[in-house]
């Protein structure tokens, strides 16, 4: 088969009319240079470096068909996510299921289920899971090693799987936010190749410096291609974009190609961009993903032009596999594996006794991972304390989902819910459920609303409760993403119209209970200082 165009040779940094031959099997044959070519471009496919798939709500089969519409051919994923909740089993749920698509899908052996031993979680991988795992050639690298302070600490069963992945000559990722100086060093010379947390330049320069590569994350919450951009012009060798964690709304509208069209507006040779929006992936985690050269599978894009990367058509390893019109292959029904046994709960469960005049309160970043901490000064109601709109100092809970226990509860700042509640089955690491509301009717209306479809996302207002079933592991739906992006829209609409001036409150959500990112977090087991690693009072902030 013969594809003409105008060939973007990312190798030889050049572009030409020509042709690329293929044949049968799905591999290039040959690229040939001609007089006259169509004025459309032929180039490799974008790569995710990294991504958590069940963050898009989807289930692997239903993310490919809305990844390829945007030219990305292949993903990156850490099935961390559905691993906290169902072990290996959610592993091979995972691989399976991307296995029923045209899409390359290549997963990593999570590395820290659970991710602390500060809240609880639905499953454990240990290191002889960590090894079956990496031995199977479709697991690919050792996923982000978020337990930094084990790794600096030589903790042996953190090392034990560190080394697993070495041995086999596959990859380690890493995750260790605003990691600096002697720690960093070690961190890196126990094996640990990338970080995708960097939030400042000076980081990630201190990072790359030290031989890691460094990934552009620009995802639904994580957003830090603006401070990272100008690493383009200074290393892009070093450098991948990723997403992490993409909500269906968004990943509608774009993907990569997104990104790699924001930098080359920005100024940024296109070339360089190109190296790391494709190549650097497929070159460091060894990936048999085609980048446009003899022999290599027929993976490659067609695009109108080269500033907004509008995707004409996608191939994968030789067969069309999206057009103009969206993804040309169809999807079967997927299983829907979860773990649920949370209870409903109401409002005498989530009294919040006053124990003292200050409180410490989580401090929400629209856009970011880390929280930040305050105190505040607490008015308390016959010994109990009520979120306080006028402050935006909100309660926020968070409910066992693997068995019944007495919820944890905290305060909040940055949701800016002026009334009712919003609630979510999504909350890093363990997936608990999460809730931030303006009372604890609300509170319980949100929660309740999940718990009784064993996993969604839900709002409660005035006119009542509305849900986005979620029901494979909590974290997924198996319906398509135009269904499920719609249904999601309108919940964050809904959410925003509660007060929220979040860009996307939900996925806010979903970190407030991530305890390996500082500052300050909520685990169903107590308020978490991610700074020291410890639990900590809401009350006595003074201490």
């Amino acid at each position: 088969m013969e594809h003409a165009g105008q060939i973007v040779d990312l190798y030889e940094r050049r572009i030409y009319p020509g042709a690329i031959i293929t044949q049968e099997d799905g591999t290039i044959v040959r690229i040939e240079e001609r007089p006259n070519a169509p004025a459309t471009y032929l180039m490799p496919g974008f790569v995710d470096a990294h991504v958590h798939i069940e963050s898009s709500m989807l289930v692997p089969s239903q993310f490919a068909k809305l990844a390829v519409r945007h030219g990305t051919v292949a993903t990156v994923s850490d099935p961390h996510e559905i691993a906290n909740v169902l072990g290996k089993a959610g592993v091979y749920f995972m691989i399976s299921d991307g296995e029923t698509v045209p899409f390359k899908f290549y997963f990593g052996a999570p590395s820290c289920v659970p991710a602390t031993p500060f809240e609880t979680a639905g499953a454990t991988i240990d290191v002889d899971d960590v090894c079956e795992l990496l031995g199977d050639p479709r697991v690919r690298y050792l996923s982000e090693m978020m337990n930094f302070p084990g790794v600096v600490q030589g903790d042996p069963s953190i090392l034990a799987k560190i080394n697993a992945a070495i041995a086999r000559g596959k990859p380690v990722d890493g995750h260790a936010p605003l990691l600096g100086g002697d720690e960093l060093v070690t961190y890196v010379k126990a094996g640990i190749e990338t970080d995708h947390e960097c939030t400042s330049l000076v980081e990630a320069r201190e990072k790359q410096q030290l031989g890691m590569k460094i990934l552009i994350r620009e995802g639904s919450a994580a957003r830090n291609y603006a401070a990272l951009a100008p690493l383009l012009s200074e290393c892009p060798e070093d450098l991948m974009f990723c997403s992490d964690d993409k909500h269906p709304d968004e990943l509608v509208r774009g993907h990569i190609n997104t990104l790699a069209a924001r930098a080359v507006a920005d100024g940024y040779d296109l070339f360089d961009v190109l190296q790391a929006a494709c190549l650097n992936p497929v070159a460091h985690y060894g990936l048999p993903v085609g980048c446009m050269r003899p022999g290599d599978p027929a993976d490659f894009i067609r695009v109108h032009d080269l500033r907004t990367f509008k995707v004409a058509e996608t191939w994968i390893d030789g067969a069309l596999v999206a057009t103009g019109q969206g993804a040309t292959f169809s999807t079967r029904e997927a299983e829907q594996p979860n773990q649920f046994n949370a209870v409903p709960i109401s409002p005498r469960d989530i009294k919040l006794w006053a124990e003292s005049e200050t409180a410490r309160v989580i401090v929400a970043r629209d856009g970011e991972l880390i929280t930040d901490w305050d105190v505040a000064e607490i008015e308390d109601d016959d010994g109990t304390v009520s979120s306080n709109v006028d402050a935006d100092l909100l309660k926020i809970v968070v409910i066992n989902r693997y068995q019944p226990s007495r919820p944890a509860v905290a305060l909040v700042r940055g949701f800016g819910l002026t009334s009712g509640a919003i609630a979510s089955s999504v909350a890093h690491d363990s997936h608990n459920v999460v809730v931030v509301g303006v009372s604890d009717e609300a509170i319980c209306k949100a929660a309740n609303g999940v718990i009784q479809q064993q996993g969604g996302i839900s709002v409660a207002s005035a006119k009542g409760v509305e849900v986005l079933p979620l029901p494979v592991a909590g974290l997924m739906s198996t319906l398509s993403g135009e269904q499920v992006a719609a249904s999601y829209e309108k919940l964050d609409g809904a959410a925003k119209a509660l007060g929220s001036p979040l860009r996307a409150p939900f996925m806010t959500l979903s970190f407030m209970a991530l305890l390996v990112i500082p500052y300050l977090k909520l685990s169903d087991k107590g308020l978490f200082d991610g700074s020291q690693f410890k639990f900590v009072r809401v009350f006595h902030a003074s201490e």
